[in-house]
Order: C-alpha cells, then sequence, then structure tokens
C-alpha cells in the first residue's frame, strides 16, 4: 500500500469506508464467471448479471473519486504527497483505474 493511500485512510474515515465499497464491489466483479455458472438465474436476469457487477464497481470507484477531490483532508494528503487525489483516489495497485 502506498504511503499516500495509508495516510488518507487514517486520516479519513469516509474515504476509508468508500475505498472498502469499492474494493468489495471489484472483488465480487472478479468471482463474477464462477458466480454465473453457479447461479440459478436465467433469461433476462441472467443476462444482467454480468453487466451489473462492473456497473456497480464503476459507481462506487466515481464516488471514491469524487469523495477524494471534494474533500479537504483527502486534498490536503494529496498535496503533501505531491499526488493529484482525483487520479489516485483508492489506487494501491489492486483497483483498476476508471475514466
Amino acid at each position: 500500500m502506498s504511503k499516500q493511500l495509508s495516510v488518507n485512510t487514517s486520516i479519513c474515515s469516509e474515504y476509508q469506508r468508500l475505498l472498502e465499497e469499492s474494493r468489495r464491489a471489484l472483488e465480487i466483479w472478479n468471482e463474477q464467471p464462477a458466480e454465473v455458472c453457479q447461479s440459478p438465474l436465467s433469461g433476462k436476469e441472467a443476462g444482467d448479471e454480468p453487466l451489473r457487477l462492473p456497473a456497480k464497481y464503476a459507481r462506487a470507484y466515481t464516488v471514491l473519486q469524487d469523495h477524494a477531490h471534494n474533500c479537504s483532508l483527502c486534498q490536503f494528503v494529496a498535496g503533501i504527497g505531491g499526488r493529484d487525489p482525483e487520479i489516485s483516489a483508492g489506487w494501491n495497485g489492486d483497483l483498476p483505474l476508471m475514466g
């Protein structure tokens, strides 16, 4: 985990919560192929499932980015680290950057 992300999550509890939501959504999305094969869903529900999970992750990640951009604590931490919070929000090597 990067220093800036570590400091950011220890200072801003909202950032930590949003980061965890993004991570959970990503984990669920990554588990999708196994779940879809074992799922009792059929028809339209089964067809919608592969689209719903990436959309859920994209929403969670966008909320995280928006928070990092608008939160004064996150802005302060990003300034200390010399990083653009909009670009680095949530990035620690395991969350793919969106947008």
